[in-house]
């Protein structure tokens, strides 16, 4: 049974790791579009000052403070949420926790926590929400990375941990789906985005941290999520260079390992320092409260992967119009190549140059717009 998911100005969303990044760019969109919004993180004092600035905007918020690690993490943030606004509609995991360094420089525990936020953080919340909307339906939605198809060398750790996200994340779905249940899970795969998480991470690199090129705009993600809050979906990936690393691990594994060991460790370093009292929130919340990083690089504000994957029969129209006039174009061309040799001059009966016409009737319908409509 599919069931339907209701607009998102008539529902209650949970987010996990609302404080910063991603997570604090979907509360405020969320928020904007009309839906109830549960913000949850560690830090009380920057949930506390992203809730003010959504109800100065005339937004609906409440913000719950909990370490998503912690055992009863999800019965409380749900008995919270339905006294606040009533029962949930759709919840979002976008809480965790990083590391930059080499395997061997981690230790177990440092091990344990990123997956104690990352992975059982996340399955203990996504099975309690997976209860409590099967009755009524609603949706789960899941941050993965595409780490979680290519691991990022000097990441091995937080990549480990997005892979297991993705198990599972498909292994729920499958699991409701086959049980007929009206839940949406879907998975959301995005690429480098422009978030404080380099900030956050804990650093064994001796040097600053940064995200490798190509970088994207946080919104983007948002856009993808709350997308999946009204539409069932199964999987988005936001960022074209995103789909790029992910089939180049898949196609040519070995050389992509090769390109990583070479230029992984140059990719991922800076002199721009954290912000000060942001780095380091492995094991206790600090400074919070933006959805940028403070790091000066070229960042993307749009995704024409992603507009694909929201619009798929846009997209499918645009390609077939390009196909349709590169044929057409094509055809003329070998029509041209069979008439009768002219002058070299070639002009038409008006006087015109058909080569210089044919040449700008390339250019004009090469041109791609930079977004579907």
């Amino acid at each position: 049974m599919a069931g339907r998911l209701k607009p998102l100005s008539e529902q209650i969303i949970v987010i996990t790791g609302a404080s910063s990044g991603i997570g604090l760019a979907t509360a405020r969109r969320a928020a904007e579009a009309g839906a109830r919004v549960v913000l949850i993180a560690r830090n009380r004092e920057a949930l506390d000052e992203a809730v003010e600035q959504i109800k100065l905007r005339g937004g609906r918020a409440a913000a719950f403070t909990v370490d998503i690690a912690d055992e009863d993490a999800a019965e409380r943030i749900g008995g919270f949420c339905a006294e606040r606004f009533g029962p949930f509609d759709t919840w979002v995991n976008d809480a965790a926790v990083a590391m930059y360094g080499k395997a061997e420089d981690t230790t177990m525990d440092e091990h344990r926590r990123i997956f104690d936020v990352g992975y059982f953080g996340l399955v203990a919340v996504s099975l309690y929400a997976a209860r409590e909307l099967r009755t009524r339906g609603g949706a789960i939605i899941n941050i993965g990375s595409v780490l979680s198809e290519r691991t990022m060398i000097y990441q091995s750790v937080y990549s480990a941990m997005k892979h297991a996200v993705k198990g599972f994340t498909d292994g729920l779905r499958m699991e409701l789906e086959a049980d007929e249940a009206p839940v949406s899970v879907t998975l959301i795969k995005p690429n480098g985005m422009d978030t404080p998480y380099p900030e956050h991470a804990r650093n064994k690199l001796d040097e600053p941290a940064r995200i490798p090129a190509i970088v994207y705009d946080p919104e983007l993600v948002a856009r993808a999520i709350l997308f999946a809050a009204e539409n069932r979906k199964r999987e988005m990936t936001v960022g074209g260079a995103g789909l790029m690393i992910s089939k180049a691990g898949n196609l040519a594994p070995g050389l992509t390992d090769k390109v990583m060991e070479l230029l992984g460790r140059p990719i991922q370093a800076t002199d721009k320092p954290p912000r000060r009292g942001a780095a380091d929130n492995l094991f206790r919340p600090r400074r919070d409260g933006d959805v940028h990083s403070n790091r000066e690089t070229y960042v993307r504000k749009q995704s024409l992967a992603l507009e694909a994957q929201m619009r798929p029969w846009a997209a499918a129209a645009i390609l077939g119009g390009v196909a349709a006039t590169l044929f057409a174009l094509s055809r003329r061309r070998r029509d041209s190549e069979t008439e009768m040799p002219r002058s070299p001059a070639a002009h038409q009966p008006d006087g015109a140059d058909s080569s210089a016409q044919f040449e700008a009737l390339i250019a004009d319908e090469n041109m791609v717009p930079e977004r579907l409509p």
